[in-house]
């Protein structure tokens, strides 16, 4: 499988023959353009129009994120499995309001049952987050009595406020989490949520972009104008397992550190070190495998987004009813 490609340093990045080159003050180096799942663009970069012609050539998604290491727009090539079958039947399921309902509650299932399990291993670890597990449990039985997608979302929103609220506890001392900031956030712990977020959402729209799926057509987030919703939909799955296990590692081991993040504008962000880290841990949770049930071998957590869509591809198909993935720790 295609690696992710991050570019931190400022430069210019163009095309010469066949190859992309990165080229800084400091140096000119070529881009393994084959090996590339996708680039994730954090420095300040320039382009030429060839870079992108060769971007879409070699079907390689490519994403920017701003100052504040927010997501801010992706180039996305021109569709090579697109499929007028699925198009029709995932609008189909949008615009049918049970239909939808129905992928809107298998998502929030999925997502609460992965939040559910981080904190009941940390109970196991002793930590007091038992009163946290009894309330979202609480309210996640109430996501089949939800007559609305804005409702199911809303019930989402209780139930991820709560598991917040739990990281204070989850993690060691001098990392805090009060409430839920994001723009911009205002200390460590939300700076890294806001970022590992940005980088699941891409991770998601990457393994979409290797589908039939269109990624604008959504179901528990309202699909919007300049917004790849779908994304969305189905990285609420993923953070709990994805996300949130990589900051309780970097935190919890002290392979991050205050020294790591730099105050701007009012607000707490990674340092370009910080960011590094990050993204390295990242990357090693996006490749560790867990056993596939159905398929009866390992599969890291990457693919498992990619069988995610097709799991959804299926469903809207009428070939087989979508369950979203439920981790088992």
């Amino acid at each position: 499988m295609r690696k992710n490609y991050y570019i931190f340093d400022n430069g210019e990045l163009k095309r010469e023959d066949n190859t992309i080159y990165l080229r800084t003050e400091e140096e000119k180096k070529p881009l393994p353009v084959k090996k590339v799942g996708a680039l994730h663009i954090l420095g300040q970069v320039d382009f030429n129009t060839r870079f992108f012609s060769f971007l879409s050539q070699e079907e390689v998604p490519a994403h920017y994120y701003n100052w504040f290491d927010h997501y801010a727009g992706s180039f996305y090539p021109q569709e090579f499995l697109n499929s007028g079958t699925t198009l029709v039947n995932q609008a189909l399921h949008y615009d049918d309001r049970d239909k939808r309902l129905e992928i809107s509650r298998e998502i929030v299932r999925g997502a609460s049952h992965n939040m559910l399990e981080n904190l009941r291993y940390y109970s196991r670890k002793g930590k007091d987050v038992g009163d946290a597990i009894e309330e979202i449990e609480h309210f996640r039985s109430k996501v089949d009595d939800a007559s609305t997608p804005d409702e199911i979302l809303g019930t989402e929103g209780k139930m991820r406020k709560i598991y917040y609220g739990t990281f204070s506890e989850i993690l060691r001392e001098g990392f805090v989490l009060k409430k839920r900031v994001k723009q911009p956030p205002d200390n460590e712990v939300n700076a890294m949520i806001s970022f590992g977020n940005s980088m699941l959402y891409t991770s998601t729209l990457n393994e979409i972009y290797r589908t039939h799926l269109n990624p604008t057509i959504s179901y528990l987030h309202e699909p919007r104008e300049r917004r790849y919703s779908l994304s969305l939909d189905l990285s609420e799955i993923f953070k709990p397992i994805i996300v949130d296990r990589t900051i309780f590692k970097l935190v919890n081991k002290q392979l991050i550190k205050r020294d790591d993040f730099r105050e701007e504008m009012g607000g707490c962000l990674l340092s370009e070190s910080g960011k590094k880290t990050f993204v390295r841990e990242y990357e090693d949770r996006l490749e560790k495998t867990v056993e596939h049930e159905s398929l009866g071998r390992n599969v890291s957590y990457q693919r498992l987004l990619r069988l995610e869509g097709y799991k959804l591809v299926k469903h809207v198909s009428g070939d087989d009813r979508y369950r979203s993935y439920r981790c088992t720790r």
